[in-house]
């Protein structure tokens, strides 16, 4: 498990799991320094590109050589969004780690107000996603899945993969060893106080998701399955290394 150091470590550390996404990746670096610098918070950028060849990586690779804020991973094959997103959390230095999507639907100007909302004492911060960026029908799913894992974890009803947590949920998050992780319910089974703040989400620029229905349905089935199995096991199972490469920082 890599450990993140405390002397010196940034504020937050933004960990964005990239498929496909190198055309976004420059606007996105570019905003999250604005707003982060704008408010005086030190980040740092961890971009972990999930096994795909369409010059993902050298788009973040080119980023990371032209800031020392920003770092290049590169998985050795696609190992799903999940475990991208685990991989950054282990390399991740801050003393907090926001997690959130490479498309720019996900506003980066947010990361501060997830910060301030922590600074309330809650142990994660939920970017609860607000608009219609999606078909009526894929959000009317999406609000189904999270109503069941709201029951079954206690969860905000509006949770998702745009969310900002603290050492503690890293540390628990990463004792897990999840062999299949699915980040959000695991959040939820840490059993720290958690909350959500509204934020307006974009339409995707440039096409449809990465995510076909049936692979929608797959991630749903397993986050369920996990917090069922799993959210009574804190602190338990096997490890499970990702092979990943590093570049920047």
């Amino acid at each position: 498990m890599s450990k993140p150091v405390t002397e010196g470590a940034p504020a937050v550390s933004v960990v964005v799991p990239v498929y496909r996404n190198a055309a976004t990746l420059p606007e996105l670096k570019r905003r999250l320094a604005e707003a982060l610098d704008r408010s005086g918070v030190s980040h740092e950028l961890v971009l972990v590109v999930d096994g795909c060849r369409e010059g993902s990586f050298e788009a973040a690779a080119g980023l990371a050589g032209g800031d020392a804020r920003v770092r290049a991973v590169r998985l050795k094959r696609n190992y799903g969004q999940n475990q991208a997103v685990m991989a950054g959390i282990r390399l991740a230095r801050g003393l907090t780690v926001a997690v959130m999507d490479a498309d720019l639907q996900d506003p980066p100007e947010a990361v501060p107000r997830l910060l301030e909302a922590a600074g309330r004492g809650y142990a994660a911060v939920f970017a609860g996603r607000r608009g219609r960026y999606e078909s009526s029908g894929r959000l009317m799913t999406s609000r189904l899945f999270k109503w069941a894992l709201h029951k079954m974890t206690g969860l905000p009803r509006d949770a998702g993969m745009f969310v900002l947590f603290d050492r503690r949920v890293r540390r628990r998050l990463l004792d897990l060893h999840a062999p299949k992780p699915f980040v959000v319910a695991m959040i939820g089974c840490c059993r720290l106080p958690v909350t959500s703040i509204p934020v307006s989400r974009d339409v995707r620029p440039g096409g449809g998701s990465a995510y076909s229905s049936w692979k929608r349905a797959a991630t749903a089935l397993c986050a369920l399955w996990w917090a069922a199995h799993w959210r009574r096991q804190l602190l338990y199972g096997n490890g499970q290394q990702d092979d990943a490469t590093d570049r920047g920082g």
